[in-house]
């Protein structure tokens, strides 16, 4: 497994080792002594979650407060999709600013994204199917959203036209009023 660091280091791209031939291939999408020592975390994950979303989709960005903040590791098993997290944390050198990459079937990137991120992503591909690993039990009382086009974050989506987006998604605040981590 290889481990990464983006622009915000705290979220990090996970590469599998991937073993492949003429008969397909395998990899470990999770090892949690891998993972801990790639990330240099102890995580207990607690839900999985998948979804399926057509070209155009964007969901996000989620985050959940505390006392259910949750890290998420994302994946693609089937599709393409640009995937973001954005630190919402108050007292980080990094608040408000984003990282992205293309997470693929086909690339089999993962991204870890640590509590104190908001979360989302953009379908490129015709169809994609989205897993994650959370480390805390979906909560909607602490559930929470921002609008994924604040002028402030300058999100470059790699899009053209708008997204569709969820009720909820339409209608999310901007990062400057909405409830963050301290």
């Amino acid at each position: 497994m290889k481990s990464t660091p983006t622009a915000i280091p705290d979220v990090l791209i996970i590469e599998p080792d991937v073993f492949g031939d003429d008969r397909g291939f395998f990899f470990e999408s999770f090892n949690r002594k891998k993972f801990e020592q790639a990330t240099g975390r102890q995580v207990d994950f607690v839900q999985d979650n998948h979804s399926k979303s057509v070209k155009g989709v964007l969901r996000g960005l989620h985050y959940q407060l505390p006392p259910h903040a949750q890290g998420k590791l994302v994946r693609v098993v089937q599709g393409e999709v640009f995937d973001v997290a954005v630190d919402i944390r108050k007292s980080s050198p990094s608040f408000g600013q984003w990282v992205g990459d293309i997470l693929s079937a086909e690339n089999k990137k993962q991204l870890w994204i640590p509590e104190g991120f908001a979360h989302g992503f953009l379908t490129l591909s015709d169809t994609a199917e989205f897993v994650y690993k959370t480390t805390a039990y979906y909560a909607p009382e602490s559930e929470r959203c921002i609008t994924w086009n604040d002028a402030d974050l300058m999100i470059d989506w790699h899009m053209q036209g708008k997204p569709a987006l969820s009720g909820k998604d339409a209608i999310a605040p901007k990062l400057a009023d909405a409830e963050v981590f301290e």
